[in-house]
């Protein structure tokens, strides 16, 4: 999977959607906006924060009584989203060629707005949060440690981004600790990395698992990296394909009408599917600590600090002074056009405030920079928003 490891950030953002529009160089065909649609704002329950600011009743629980609501006035956002705020996103939305999913969420107080919200996106590695989080729920649970062995040889190696397997070929085999798998995986996008937590911690099921015990809704978890993208091309994986570029090889040796039909299939139903909302309902979850130990969650929100992928995603559209956390995501291409670009976080204020942001492209033409400016767009107008 494509991943942008350097760059320098976009230095002008632009809010207006004719002028985003503008931005798509003269390659791309930018439709006629999209019909207006209603923006899917829902409240939460009334949350409670503690001395540090930070919300701790997880979404859908009630607050206990012992628990009320401090006393004194909150800022304007807390309750809803400013009302420009949905003007701009849903402007940025309906500009935008191909499909496209938004969802914000305030993690420190009681809304979220989407667009397309409820729809299925392909994930691609946006899933090896999902991942992580299963690991991390073993060890809370005493069944793994993070310091636990795991032995990865040529067996093991997948396709695409895996800079593990240079060591993994010029070694024979490698032995890793979960913990460093974790950080590999996440900050990297290391396929091999993720598909051996996959592995160590039993398998997609497992996943899955964690996934329907967690009650985190409308998030699909596939077969694994080998499988998933074998799938996607049209092609049965054979182990030959994790060497070199013979998996690319092979895919470009395929009738065009075998490769259509199985990309066709995977955007229609992909099996590694999740909506925005869910997505962000888990990102708002995770960062009040509700679907972790208080270790864990502090563990794996610093990984996620780390990313290197995506500099040029959501995370270059925050000013300076804001903190920002996240996992990207990027398909495969065919003839321009690519299934699934993504980028999913958490931005922090200077304030504290957090707020949770996901952008999922499931199939578009644009051009990359273009992708990019999108998500640096609606990532710049939740910090111009906030407090307003």
């Amino acid at each position: 999977m494509k991943i942008e490891f350097s760059g320098r950030p976009l230095l002008a953002m632009t809010m207006s959607a004719a002028v985003l529009a503008g931005c798509v160089s003269s390659a791309a065909v930018i439709p006629q906006p999209r019909a207006q649609a209603p923006v899917e704002q829902t409240s939460q329950p009334r949350a409670v924060r503690g001395p540090s600011g930070s919300v701790t009743v997880p979404i859908g629980q009630p607050v206990p009584s012992a628990m009320p609501r401090p006393a004194g006035p909150l800022d304007p956002g807390f309750r809803r989203a400013p009302a420009g705020l949905q003007d701009r996103i849903h402007a940025l939305w309906s500009a935008f060629p191909g499909k496209t999913g938004i969802a914000v969420q305030r993690i420190d107080g009681e809304w979220t707005l989407s667009h397309r919200g409820g729809d299925l996106f392909p994930q691609q590695s946006v899933s090896k949060l999902w991942v992580a989080l299963t690991v991390l729920d073993a060890v809370d649970q005493g069944r793994l440690t993070l310091d636990q062995r795991v032995r990865i040889g040529p067996e093991d190696l997948t396709l695409f981004y895996q800079p593990i397997a240079a060591r993994v070929r010029a070694e024979g085999s490698v032995t890793l600790s979960v913990r460093d798998l974790i950080e590999i995986a996440i900050t990297q996008s290391d396929n091999t990395a993720n598909d051996s937590l996959l592995r160590t911690v039993g398998g997609p099921d497992a996943v899955r698992r964690f996934i329907a015990k967690k009650d985190l809704g409308a998030i699909r978890f596939g077969p694994g990296e080998r499988l998933l993208q074998a799938g996607t091309a049209g092609l049965k994986w054979q182990q030959a394909y994790s060497v070199g570029r013979a998996f690319q090889q092979a895919r470009a040796a395929l009738p065009d009408a075998t490769r259509r039909a199985a990309r066709n299939a995977y955007l229609a139903n992909p099996p590694d599917g999740a909506s925005p909302t869910a997505i962000a309902n888990a990102l708002t979850r995770l960062a009040r600590g509700a679907l972790l130990s208080p270790e864990s969650t502090e563990y794996l929100l610093g990984v996620m600090s780390r990313t290197k992928s995506g500099p040029r995603r959501l995370k270059a559209g925050l000013p300076a002074d804001w903190k920002f956390l996240h996992k990207t995501g990027t398909g495969q291409d065919y003839k321009g056009s690519t299934a699934g670009y993504n980028d999913i976080g958490i931005a922090t204020a200077p304030d504290g405030t957090r707020y949770a942001i996901v952008v999922l492209l499931g199939d578009t033409s644009a051009p990359v920079p273009a992708r990019m400016e999108l998500m640096q767009a609606v990532s710049s107008a939740v910090a111009a928003y906030h407090g307003k």
